[in-house]
């Protein structure tokens, strides 16, 4: 069995992405509804693997796999409102043979200095279209490590 792969040094920066608190994304309060921070956080992770050359429909369509979040662990800290700038960060931890650990937060845009609202730990696990599990195409892997 092989070990996890770590990422180098320069996949370990994390990537960032910008999104603004809309109605939609609120409850009645005007507070972010728990469940969107996950919307923002698969959002973070498509332009992170765009980022590196890797769009999701075409990666479907050329190798018959594609990644599905198996696992979520989120942290929730303090609250996003109404019309909030987030700044979200995503980070490869860990690169397994069939999995990715994917590190992200979510991060309020403030003038004097961000404030971490959300962060979550996922896993990314690849599955063929049928959603066998299968091991992660080395030229993903080579993308992103």
């Amino acid at each position: 069995m092989t070990a996890p792969q770590q990422p180098s040094a320069t996949a370990t920066s994390p990537f960032t992405w910008t999104v603004r608190v809309y109605w939609e994304d609120t409850d009645a309060g005007g507070i972010v509804y728990y469940a969107n921070y996950l919307k923002f956080f698969e959002r973070g992770r498509t332009e992170w693997l765009r980022a590196r050359g890797i769009h999701q429909q075409a990666l479907r369509e050329a190798t018959g796999g594609m990644f599905v979040v198996s696992d979520a662990q989120v942290r929730y800290l303090k609250s996003a409102r109404l019309d909030d700038e987030l700044l979200l960060t995503t980070s490869l931890t860990e690169a397994g043979r069939a999995s990715l650990t994917i590190h992200q937060q979510a991060w309020r845009q403030q003038p004097d200095s961000p404030v971490l609202l959300c962060e979550a730990t996922i896993r990314a696990s690849w599955v063929s279209v049928v959603g066998k599990p299968s091991r992660i195409p080395q030229v993903i892997l080579d993308k992103l490590l």
